[in-house]
């Protein structure tokens, strides 16, 4: 009879270790995907919670400055996204004439700004040069282009590639910037 309960407290003792085992393990496996979700949790929680252009243009003091994003599944997106930011800016600038603005596009669409895409592209590029030109850079993604296979030399100089696209709205937003989000037609 005591060798039945020895028997009893050893299997149950064997499976306590197996599961203690098993959830060790599972942790160790779940740890380093939690703390890369915990991360970026703050890109994501910033991804939903955009200002409207109306609201800043109904601001009676100028904000730090905006940052229009757009992220988009599409490489032709660009041609209505980029045109549309550029309406923003110019209402924005009608209002705050020095208000410091950026653009960082870190979808599929950021694609029709490689070189290769240059000749396909013309209007888009040509819009791109003429916001720097007013001081207002346009940012990729460098992540999300490596990819890709692309690089930074991908990019011509006119495309501001930063290292990770989320990370650069964010290090605007850290600056006190507004958000404006577009990413749908």
């Amino acid at each position: 009879m005591n060798f039945l309960r020895t028997l009893q407290n050893w299997s149950a003792l064997c499976h306590k270790q197996a599961v203690n085992h098993t959830f060790k393990n599972n942790v160790r496996k779940l740890l380093p995907r939690l703390l890369i979700l915990f991360l970026f949790m703050p890109v994501f929680s910033y991804a939903e919670s955009g200002t409207s252009l109306n609201d800043i243009l109904n601001l009676k003091n100028q904000p730090a400055g905006v940052i229009i994003e757009i992220v988009t599944g599409d490489e032709e997106n660009l041609e209505w996204a980029l045109p549309r930011a550029k309406e923003y800016i110019q209402q924005l600038r009608k209002k705050f004439p020095e208000l410091p603005l950026a653009i960082v596009s870190h979808g599929s669409e950021q694609f029709a700004l490689t070189k290769d895409n240059q000749q396909e592209n013309k209007e888009i590029h040509q819009l791109v040069k003429s916001l720097g030109n007013d001081d207002i850079p346009v940012h990729v993604c460098e992540t999300y282009a490596g990819w890709r296979g692309l690089s930074t030399e991908d990019f011509p100089d006119y495309v501001n590639v930063a290292a990770a696209g989320p990370a650069q709205v964010n290090d605007y937003i850290a600056l006190g910037y507004e958000l404006i989000i577009i990413d749908e037609e």
